[in-house]
């Protein structure tokens, strides 16, 4: 019996490598309802980080504040992990799948579109679910779930691209880490401490936006605020572009890429 508590780096890599393959024979419905959760998953984390942060700054000082919304928020990809969810962001992984043959650069990329397409669809559907449960109609958490979305929505390009990138370099770490992990305590661990970092740092996550972004829209609309900075076509154009541009690049380039040179520089795995 396998007595180990984790995996080596070499070894995550095979592990990784080997869950990867699941694109080979997985339908398109099985991902795309992992991928719906994942979207539901990422966005409990994110209207439970709202409501933390709604007031802790004046009691608490601003690192608290941050502290305590990323310490909740990391929630969302523990339960990706332990519960089982396709996600984007994470699934920048795969790339090292790819790297060492064992699928197709096709199936990688059918694979990402399914899941970024099941993730907008499930954080969508969450932040209506919250705005149709009445919960922040007005008062200072629906203040805050605008001041987020309008704050995120104003990012220039080149600032979102490299929050996004700084963002995911940091969940995969974390996937790379729980894979490691070889039991639920050390799995919970692995996703707690580099996704309260990046929530705490100020990070973007596009999954995550998919949630808080239309959330302040919808209920700047209900109470009837006209925001220029807080609009769709921010939403797409200034804010989810250029973060998912940036998490492929943190995921796929500072992680899967880099750990497969590391481990494969004679062309197989050590």
């Amino acid at each position: 019996m396998d007595n180990k508590r984790f995996l080596n780096p070499s070894e995550t890599i095979s592990a990784i490598i080997t869950s990867g393959r699941r694109v080979l024979n997985q339908t398109f419905g099985r991902t795309f309802v992992l991928s719906l959760l994942a979207g539901f998953y990422i966005a409990f984390g994110a209207q439970l980080s709202t409501v933390v942060s709604q007031d802790t700054a004046q009691f608490c000082g601003q690192g608290i504040a941050r502290l305590l919304a990323g310490s909740v928020f990391s929630i969302g990809l523990m339960l990706v992990v332990v519960c089982g969810a396709e996600l984007f962001t994470g699934n920048s992984l795969l790339t090292s799948a790819a790297l060492h043959g064992e699928i197709s650069w096709i199936k990688l990329a059918e694979n990402w579109l399914v899941v970024l397409a099941g993730n907008f669809i499930g954080s969508i559907f969450f932040a209506w679910l919250m705005f149709e449960s009445h919960l922040w109609e007005s008062g200072s958490v629906a203040e805050q779930a605008v001041r987020i979305a309008t704050i995120k929505s104003s990012l220039s390009f080149p600032v979102a691209f490299i929050r996004g990138l700084l963002c995911n370099w940091l969940v995969c770490l974390a996937v790379f880490m729980a894979t490691a992990a070889r039991d639920i305590p050390g799995k919970l661990l692995a996703c707690y401490i580099p996704i309260m970092t990046f929530v705490a740092s100020g990070f973007e996550h596009n999954i995550a936006n998919m949630y808080f972004i239309p959330t302040g829209l919808m209920i700047s609309a209900r109470q009837g605020l006209s925001n220029p900075a807080l609009t769709w076509q921010a939403f797409f154009v200034n804010n989810l572009l250029p973060v998912t541009l940036g998490n492929i690049v943190g995921g796929v380039v500072f992680v899967a890429c880099a750990y497969w040179y590391v481990h494969n520089q004679s062309g197989r795995r050590t």
